[in-house]
């Protein structure tokens, strides 16, 4: 949380949170004033790179709008029907973000190859000015909810919306400059289409990690073999198998093993536990570990277990 708040001084989690919230709603203020102006730009003179970058910005601001009700959701405590709290809800919503940049992307592409076959006159002048502008607003509203970014996806995806866009408006502007000097149109689609891919690139890999976490999938970043080895080191014990390591959110990690050990007495049972849940958070960040101590003579399950229904399910 200190890397988060950006300050010596730690701030207690609600406040920081209503920070965060803040910042997210100030840079979602900021994007749509900008819509208005960018889109209108581009209609006067009929660039598809403004349109296209106005298209993105509209996304920006569900996906802050999304970000926003998802960080106010991951406030909520924990209860009877959510036991795990809504640490899920931000995943979800850096899914449909990645999503959303994906099906936009796609449909630019589709707009740039229509153009490049009927070229359209575009005005230079102004693709340079808007795309001026755009630059200096896309960056102070990225600037704005940067940081956090690291270790929560879905501020990430946020930050990706807003960070293409200043990519894709630096590009416009490019584009604007060698069209007034040259004349050629042409490249107002090509910027379209360089835009489409680079937002497809950078939404695959959130896309890829929010799918991971809700299929609970092992982080990429920890080897299970080197877990294993690393617990069987601890004194007392004798194996581990049932073993299950996800993620409820980028950083929050959970894992449950069956631990064997053997016929030692609970206070010994406890020191085992220590050892293990401190190794765990300390080399693999795992906050929440779950472990069943078991002595030696209980039937081991394998490594991996394969999770059925219960009888009483099936009978349901």
């Amino acid at each position: 949380m200190d890397r988060i708040a950006g300050s010596r001084h730690r701030l207690p989690d609600g406040e920081l949170r209503v920070q965060i919230q803040a910042r997210v709603m100030l840079s979602l203020v900021l994007t749509l004033g900008f819509i208005l102006i960018e889109a209108l730009a581009g209609l006067l003179v009929n660039s598809l790179a403004l349109l296209t970058d106005a298209a993105h910005n509209l996304t920006d601001v569900m996906a802050l709008a999304l970000t926003w009700f998802a960080l106010k959701q991951q406030a909520r405590s924990p209860g009877a029907a959510n036991t795990y709290g809504f640490h899920r809800v931000g995943i979800l919503v850096a899914l449909v973000n990645s999503a959303t940049l994906v099906l936009v992307s796609l449909g630019v592409l589709y707009e740039a190859g229509r153009r490049f076959l009927n070229p359209t006159e575009v005005r230079g002048e102004a693709l340079v000015v808007i795309g001026l502008l755009a630059v200096v607003v896309n960056l102070v509203t990225a600037l704005v909810i940067r940081r956090g970014s690291e270790a929560d996806l879905n501020l990430r995806s946020a930050f990706v919306h807003l960070m293409g866009d200043v990519a894709s408006t630096a590009a416009a502007v490019v584009a604007g400059a060698i069209i007034y000097f040259t004349g050629a149109h042409w490249l107002d689609p090509l910027v379209g289409a360089f835009i489409g891919l680079l937002i497809i690139y950078s939404a695959w890999k959130i896309l890829r990690e929010a799918v991971d976490i809700l299929l609970e999938s092992t982080p990429r970043d920890v080897d299970l073999s080197a877990m294993v080895r690393d617990v069987l080191r601890v004194g007392g014990v004798l194996g581990i198998h049932d073993l299950h390591v996800w993620s409820l959110a980028k950083d929050l990690r959970t894992m449950s093993a069956h631990v064997l050990t053997d016929d030692v007495p609970i206070s010994a049972g406890n020191r085992i536990h220590n050892e293990i849940r401190a190794l765990l958070a300390e080399r693999y960040g795992i906050a929440h570990s779950t472990l069943q101590l078991e002595s030696v003579g209980c039937d081991s399950t394998g490594l991996y277990c394969r999770i059925q229904a219960s009888a009483y399910s099936r009978q349901k």
